[in-house]
């Protein structure tokens, strides 16, 4: 067996250093650095150690890391793999982090991760494969944007000024040149050429036209409200006599225009000719897909990230989130059942596959994925992961969804409920946070499903309702969250029958600005200190 190799720590008269047989042996693992071994908890064993067995043998003890963070294999590592026995990356392993917006998938991180955890005996809890958030939103817009046609140039108008007799518009007129008519510019003016047309957003737009001067001549030319960058800064010159000059443009109409126009402002001392202007276009060459177009595209997407995703893992993950928070606030027409939510603004799963559909087709991908790549479909689980579901409207409407997806052909094994916890000082206040947790294990505990609660923390609100910080907090306070803790603890595995026992997550294992953690860190030397939390979570999973 391999042991826990413990850090040398001597700062003041609380601290104690130990040997490493006087530590706790861990099978498969060394932990490097030490989480620290601190007075008055220095004789307690790792955390997950004292989960009783006999008495809870499905009981997983979570905690939730960041992948780079725990990838480093310092002391959030050590501290991790040495106390907790499941392991959850939020976000890290979603396919917001891991496809980059032209579908490119970068499993790097995560395949050193399942590796590594599998060689020293842990088990990673997956993430949500379908979500509406920490998605990748940017690929999912690609892949559902109008997609590329085929276009032909369109002839739009030819207008031959020697054909034409009078102008009617402002800073033009109608002359003699080389014995034909033309459009003269005056100096200083500014003359839509040609006007009238109707233009199309996003259309590219060719106009040529020939003009010629006595002399010198520079100007400005505008098409339908888009200045038309010139080779002279932004402006155009020609010399003055000699032969036509062709002047050739694409441009597009600026936003907002409808009606379009031929613009041509010239500078002081430069009179202009023109003899003929030709319009014509190239139509956007893109179109909206049909939603059975899109409804494809978007069932490969799904197929795609589960099959690339599965093929990293290998069979490693066993247990994932298949869907996170999918409740709205708004209730189907006629009923008190929540709707899932929907978006015209972001691309959700739902809106495409169908509320019913959705859950299924994740799960099916998935499945199909693991099997693939050398999993058992056996020990795969699949929760549904949810907030607030004390309240009996919400758990109600997720149950209704789940027996929905279920009866389409979904596999969902349990319900990943996702808790906000607080301790009062405040009695009714503490009162009620004790009362909601109670109606959420009732709640969960009539699903039949597994059960796992997650954001396993714990803030701490003085008699006013005022956090108390965790460099705020006195050793009396501690104690009483730490009490907090256990009693949720005990609830947990005494309410939730053992066979439906699929643990409990912490969202923070170290102190935040708040107590949350099971350590707190030294604010002199950095070094994580055991709380009072971690004893209770000892004695808690023991059954004491």
């Amino acid at each position: 067996m391999k042991r826990i190799l413990n850090g040398l720590i001597a700062v003041g008269s609380l601290l104690l250093a130990v040997s490493c047989a006087d530590y706790n042996e861990i099978d498969n693992f060394t932990a490097q650095p030490d989480p620290t071994v601190v007075r008055p908890y220095n004789d307690l064993a790792p955390v997950k150690s004292y989960i009783n067995r006999d008495k809870y043998p499905n009981m997983a003890l979570g905690a939730t890391l960041d992948l780079k963070t725990y990838n480093n294999q310092a002391l959030e590592h050590a501290a991790a793999m040495t106390n907790f026995n499941d392991l959850y990356f939020g976000t890290s392993l979603m396919s917001g982090k891991i496809i980059n917006s032209k579908g490119v998938m970068n499993f790097i991180d995560m395949r050193e991760l399942v590796e590594h955890v599998e060689e020293i005996g842990g088990t990673v809890y997956g993430s949500a494969l379908a979500a509406n958030s920490g998605q990748a939103d940017s690929w999912l817009t690609l892949l559902t944007s109008p997609i590329e046609i085929y276009v032909e140039f369109q002839e739009l108008l030819t207008v031959d000024f020697s054909k034409v007799e009078s102008f009617s518009g402002t800073g033009g007129k109608i002359v003699q040149k080389e014995g034909q008519n033309v459009l003269q510019i005056s100096a200083s003016s500014k003359c839509n050429v040609v006007e009238g047309f109707k233009v199309e957003p996003k259309a590219k737009y060719t106009t040529q036209f020939w003009v010629k001067s006595d002399d010198v001549a520079t100007f400005t030319v505008y098409f339908s409200g888009t200045k038309v960058d010139g080779p002279l800064k932004g402006k155009y010159s020609i010399d003055g006599g000699g032969e036509w000059t062709r002047i050739a443009i694409e441009e597009e109409a600026a936003e907002g225009i409808e009606d379009g126009y031929l613009n041509i402002q010239t500078a002081r001392g430069s009179t202009l000719y023109v003899k003929k202007v030709q319009i014509g276009y190239v139509p956007d060459n893109h179109r909206d897909q049909t939603p059975e177009e899109i409804s494809d595209t978007i069932h490969w997407a799904m197929n795609a990230w589960c099959d690339g995703f599965m093929k990293n893992n290998a069979g490693r993950i066993k247990s994932f989130d298949l869907i996170e928070e999918p409740l709205s606030t708004k209730t189907l027409e006629g009923t008190d059942i929540l709707d899932l939510k929907h978006s015209s603004e972001k691309i959700y799963w739902q809106d495409l596959f169908g509320s019913e559909k959705y859950a299924p087709i994740v799960s099916e991908d998935a499945i199909a994925g693991f099997k693939k790549y050398g999993g058992n479909a056996d020990d795969l689980k699949f929760f549904i992961a949810e907030k607030n579901l004390e309240d009996t409207q919400k758990y109600e409407s997720l149950m209704h969804w789940i027996n929905v997806w279920t009866q389409n052909g979904a596999k969902i094994d349990g319900i990943n409920a996702k808790v906000n916890l607080t301790f009062s000082e405040d009695a009714a206040t503490q009162a009620a946070n004790e009362a909601a947790f109670d109606k959420l294990l009732a709640n969960l505990k009539q699903s039949g499903k597994l059960i796992r609660l997650s954001n396993f923390d714990i803030t701490y609100l003085d008699a006013e309702g005022n956090n108390v910080t965790a460099k705020d907090i006195t050793t009396e306070q501690r104690q009483k969250l730490a009490d907090y803790h256990a009693m949720l603890i005990k609830k947990y595995l005494s309410v939730i029958d053992a066979d439906k026992q699929a643990g409990i997550c912490k969202a923070n294992i170290v102190d935040t600005n708040d107590p949350v953690g099971l350590w707190a860190i030294d604010s002199k030397t950095k070094d994580w200190v055991r709380t009072a939390t971690y004893k209770a979570f000892c004695d808690a999973l023991s059954g004491q």
